[in-house]
């Protein structure tokens, strides 16, 4: 009976986020990416409706939901042909402030993030030397008194113009001076509003319309009461927040796939040549099949991942591979979903080609699936660390 009640439950969610998608079409997503513009209209419209506030808990102003919950609405968004990367850091980068935030920061930034009074969609952890080693960055915040002085520079952070809020990751520490070098990095949130005569935004053009850019820091303050935990322990904070974000990319990632799915078999029975449809043939048909199942596969995975991170059981193996294993299938769908469009999947008025450019990124980012085996053949395996 309990099963009953929240599968009634996710498919309200569903039902509901796929009602909320009905309102923005796909020419609504074509024309935000030619034109290169944050779709404002739609994560208010996510916002106004809560749904960007389901990890909160109810006493800070969101709903109290879980991972599973959180999953399926960025699913949803992509399977309607939907970006749900225009707003999905505010679902993982609050968590930090969840498990590690003081009680005063909770009351003071949770209830505004819930409402949508402020934003937190920024994410300030990579640069430019440094990439995927976390533990080289070197922005630095020095402490002064009451408050940090931060310096420096990050790069492929996303939606830094549209938030209000920015999740920092920076060095109090020299790395010469830390015996282990995951030490001496802490997290801060930063506000970015108070701060923007010391903060210069750059946006990057990218291949796909992802607000993503790069941030330069000169002097820019932070009150010590906005250090999230302990002063040097950020980098361990951070990681416990990447489950989080690999299960909602992994989601993003399920979504695209049952697009490219949905779209090649609706154009499969339509389209019509020598005759008869081209889903008739078992050229057309197998990659679709194939695809579908991968997917499924996949999201099997995700299920799984999400279920033991609401449990509250490590589920970094788990976050991990469902990152991997959705991306790829995704990435698989996508390329039969251009086989199946033929040349008419390069014309941008079929939405194909900009979906399969957005899917790419996921084969890479939030991390190189390269770097997923590498954490699997190490941590799951037990193999030599490769790096």
């Amino acid at each position: 009976m309990a099963q009953t009640k929240v599968n009634t439950e996710h498919d309200m969610i569903r039902k509901s986020v796929k009602t909320l998608c009905e309102r923005f079409p796909e020419t609504y997503w074509q024309e935000t990416d030619e034109r290169g513009e944050y779709p404002t209209s739609f994560v208010q419209a996510l916002t106004d409706e809560g749904w960007l506030s389901v990890l909160i808990p109810e006493q800070y102003g969101g709903a109290g939901l879980g991972m599973t919950e959180a999953s399926i609405v960025l699913e949803e968004i992509n399977r309607s042909g939907g970006n749900a990367g225009a707003c999905h850091a505010q679902m993982y980068t609050m968590g930090a402030i969840l498990r590690h935030g003081s009680e005063d920061q909770k009351q003071r930034f949770l209830p505004k993030i819930a409402s949508g009074e402020a934003r937190l969609q920024a994410f300030g952890i990579t640069e430019p030397t440094a990439g995927s080693d976390t533990t080289s960055i070197e922005t630095f915040a020095q402490k002064q008194g009451d408050k940090y002085i931060v310096n420096g520079q990050k790069i492929w952070t996303s939606r830094a113009e549209h938030s209000d809020l920015m999740l920092l990751l920076a060095r109090t520490t020299p790395k010469e001076a830390v015996a282990k070098k995951t030490d001496g990095l802490s997290l801060f949130i930063l506000d970015m509003k108070e701060q923007s005569d010391k903060i210069t935004i750059r946006p990057i053009d990218t291949m796909i319309n992802h607000a993503t850019t790069e941030v330069f820091f000169e002097n820019a303050e932070i009150p010590v009461e906005n250090l999230i935990g302990e002063e040097g322990i950020g980098f361990k904070y951070v990681l416990s927040g990447m489950n989080a974000e690999r299960i909602l990319i992994a989601s993003e990632s399920v979504g695209d796939g049952l697009y490219f799915i949905d779209r090649s078999v609706q154009y499969a029975n339509e389209r019509v040549v020598f005759n008869r449809p081209i889903g008739q043939n078992q050229g057309v048909q197998f990659p679709i099949g194939k695809a579908y199942m991968e997917i499924q596969a996949a999201k099997l995975m995700r299920d799984r991942a999400a279920e033991l991170f609401d449990e509250g059981v490590n589920c970094g193996a788990e976050a991990n591979m469902a990152k991997y294993l959705t991306s790829e299938a995704t990435w698989n769908a996508g390329n039969a979903a251009m086989d199946t469009y033929g040349g008419y999947g390069f014309a941008k008025e079929y939405n194909i080609e900009r979906k399969f450019r957005e899917a790419r990124l996921f084969k890479v980012a939030p991390i190189a699936n390269n770097l997923v085996l590498s954490f699997v053949g190490q941590h799951v395996l037990g193999l030599p660390r490769s790096y």
